[in-house]
């Protein structure tokens, strides 16, 4: 195997030469560096290396042979702090092994540069000895001189020290004790005298035992054992003591071990900051952010955490939580005003905390009406409704408000389970629910949770948030029920009924989402878009009617909720819808609910009798669920009279229902003598639609006809019908 200077060969090139000084200098480096007290990083240190290791090469060679250089080597490591004495061995062993394999000339004998390496290694260690013997002397004669200063200035520190001392110990803003280490307090400032009610004797001579209180942390007294074995320099608590006035002192207390000049505990020093003043505002602010201004009960923020706390419990714990709701709130505060609607929510929140008195129960105020009542423990399900009635036995007796007595009424929701199960967002959602059924209920009750309940609730409350968004992307359709008339079988119209093809819930019919638009108010623009779809689809038919065609064009029925009937832009946008489709006016059907026209005022009827007026015929739906006056029917602006399905059901089979049949045949008698046309919904089977053309019915629709459907298969049934 060849040496690294035999594989170089004598031809070796200055690159060469160059890469394998770096090699010497990484050997080097890794090898004394670990004992060399430097803050240069490895590779600087093998960087610093390079130019002595440059020197030992150049010094290996140079003829006449001069070991000067290497000396210079030895006093250059001292001068890096490579004064370990390891480093001085090991600098000499990378020499011995390395510099003749790494930096020798293969043109002379080995022995002659063998011998030339050990004469610069004893170079290397004199002048590496003489340079550290050099440095320990001046080293000494420094640390000699800074001795004789050191004593002198320290004489006058000591002194400036004492002064200091006295200064800050007599005018700090601070308590300050000192004790020994038996606890005796042996002197303090003023301040901590003031701290304590002004009288030193009350104060030095005690123990510091005896400020022990029964707010103490259990770790206090643990660290100051500590502290006076020596175990531990210092520590830091909030700490009370009591004054001798039997008043709470509140401090900051840092209690900091002295120890002597062999390092033995000795003294122990401590700082007080009085601290009173600031924790009785923080407490008060405390209770401030946590209890609500009007009634003082606690507020959301405290609820939501003795809530949490009581989920959070384990080993079978359980919750209930009542939340409650008063009735018709708001009429009181709209007539009397929000002084007295104060005054009643303060009466009621004296009352509910009456009622809230078990350890484990609370009773909290979110807002506006609304309080929440929580119990805890192992047998909530039956102290939870327990507590419900409570609280609607206290609301029951009359509340007097400005001379007047107030009957007070409310409606709670309860969620009771074992701890862990659910969230405190959840849980409060559940009671919100289960509060707004029992209201639906009627009030003045409460309701117990039910999941499937919820469930329907937030799929409700899931579809109105999903209402608008879902009409600008364009997910509601209409399918076409057709209108058939009794008299020849022909199709005479269609039914315009919107459907809703939602992204998870597939296809919903109207009761699932036409009363959320009807609470949303969304109505008013997705009846328009109604209206306008099922138009262009009239005219569509109109177009399509073959000419000369003895078929009449098919009308098209429009359904307005009671809401689209009180907005004031109905008659504009219908005569919109109309005139831009090119409709004519007489082949569009507008259906009014029954209980819409109950009792409605001519102001409510001004805009259906200017859509009558136009040619637009107007038709009362449901008829006969309203329990309206028939009488009524003169001075009602409507064409057509949609007979309810409860009064046809019992014509379905054979013999009809006798009551049934006499109920329509009145209703088919009074209607044609007010020239109305009666069209009756529900029709399901043949014996129910023969039944219906003997009594006179002009049209009908139902299942025996033709489901609802997409508008070509209305379109396929009317040229049937031509055929």
């Amino acid at each position: 195997m060849m040496t690294p200077s035999q594989a170089a060969g004598s031809t070796a090139g200055p690159d060469d030469l160059e890469d394998r000084l770096r090699r010497f200098a990484t050997i080097w480096s890794r090898a004394i560096f670990p004992v060399t007290a430097t803050s240069l990083t490895r590779p600087e240190f093998e960087g610093h290396l390079l130019p002595l290791a440059r020197q030992l090469s150049d010094a290996l060679h140079t003829r006449p042979f001069d070991p000067g250089p290497a000396q210079r080597v030895g006093a250059a490591l001292v001068e890096v702090h490579c004064t370990d004495p390891d480093a001085l061995s090991r600098t000499l062993g990378v020499v011995d092994a390395y510099l003749v394999l790494y930096c020798g000339n293969d043109q002379e004998p080995a022995d002659d540069s063998r011998a030339r390496c050990a004469r610069l290694q004893h170079a290397l260690a004199a002048g590496y000895a003489l340079a550290l013997r050099e440095r320990t002397l001046s080293e000494q004669e420094a640390i000699a001189r800074s001795a004789l200063s050191a004593r002198s200035v320290a004489m006058e520190a000591l002194h400036a020290t004492e002064t200091r001392f006295r200064a800050v110990f007599e005018d700090a803003a601070i308590g300050i004790g000192i004790a020994d280490l038996d606890g005796n307090v042996l002197e303090v400032n003023d301040t901590l005298t003031r701290m304590f009610g002004g009288l030193e004797h009350h104060v030095r001579g005690r123990k510091v035992n005896e400020w022990a209180h029964p707010e103490d942390r259990p770790q206090t007294w643990n660290m100051y054992e500590e502290l006076v074995r020596g175990e531990r320099e210092h520590y830091r608590v909030e700490k009370p003591f009591y004054r001798n006035d039997g008043t709470v002192l509140w401090t900051n207390l840092t209690v900091s071990l002295l120890r002597d000049a062999d390092g033995l505990p000795q003294y122990q020093l401590a700082l007080m900051e009085d601290t009173t003043e600031r924790r009785l505002l923080n407490l008060r602010l405390r209770y401030e952010a946590t209890h609500d201004a009007l009634t003082g009960l606690p507020n959301r923020t405290l609820f939501f955490e003795r809530l949490e706390k009581a989920l959070a419990a384990g080993d079978g714990a359980r919750f209930g939580l009542c939340y409650l709701d008063l009735d018709g709130f708001k009429a009181i505060n709209d007539s009397l005003g929000h002084s007295a609607g104060d005054r009643l929510l303060v009466e009621v929140a004296d009352r509910l905390q009456s009622c809230a008195t078990a350890p484990g129960e609370m009773v909290a105020r979110l807002g506006g009406d609304e309080f929440v009542a929580l119990t805890t423990g192992r047998e909530t399900q039956c102290e939870v409704t327990e507590l419900a009635a409570r609280i609607l036995a206290a609301l029951a007796a009359p509340i007097t408000l400005e001379g007047r007595e107030i009957s007070v009424r409310g409606s709670i929701g309860i969620v009771e389970g074992p701890a862990g199960e659910r969230t405190s967002a959840e849980v409060l959602r559940s009671a919100d629910i289960t509060m707004y059924r029992a209201k639906s209920a009627g009030g003045n009750r409460f309701e117990l949770a039910d999941p499937e309940a919820d469930a329907r609730a937030i799929t409700r409350h899931g579809l109105t948030t999903a209402l608008p968004a879902a009409l600008e992307r364009g997910e509601f359709f209409i399918e076409y029920q057709p209108l058939v008339h009794l008299g020849d079988g022909r199709v005479h119209g269609a039914e315009a009924l919107v459907r809703w093809l939602h992204p998870q819930h597939g296809v919903l019919g109207p009761d699932h989402f036409i009363p959320l638009a009807e609470h949303t108010g969304l109505i008013v623009p997705l009846g328009r878009w109604v209206l306008q779809e099922a138009v262009r689809q009239a005219r569509f038919w109109h177009e399509q009617a073959e000419p000369g065609c003895s078929v009449p064009p098919l009308r098209i029925n429009v359904n307005l909720s009671p809401t689209q009937l009180h907005h004031p832009g109905l008659v504009a946008d219908t005569v919109d819808v109309l005139e831009r489709s090119g409709l004519p006016p007489g082949a569009l059907c507008l259906e009014v609910t029954e209980s819409a026209l109950i009792g409605a005022d001519e102001d409510l009827l001004k805009p259906l009798r200017q859509l009558a007026e136009m040619g637009v015929d107007i038709a009362l739906d449901d008829f006969g669920t309203g329990y309206s006056n028939l009488a009524n029917l003169r001075r009602l602006p409507v064409r057509v009279l949609k007979l309810d399905r409860s009064f046809t059901r019992g014509m379905q089979q054979h013999p009809a229902d006798p009551v049934d049949r006499k109920i329509v045949e009145g209703i088919v008698s009074l209607a044609h003598s007010l020239e109305l046309a009666v069209t009756v919904e529900g029709v399901e089977t043949g014996v129910q639609a023969e039944q219906l053309r003997e009594l006179g019915c002009d049209t009908a629709q139902g299942w025996y006809y033709a489901r609802p459907g997409p508008p070509d298969r209305l379109h396929t049934l009317s040229l049937a019908d031509a055929v």
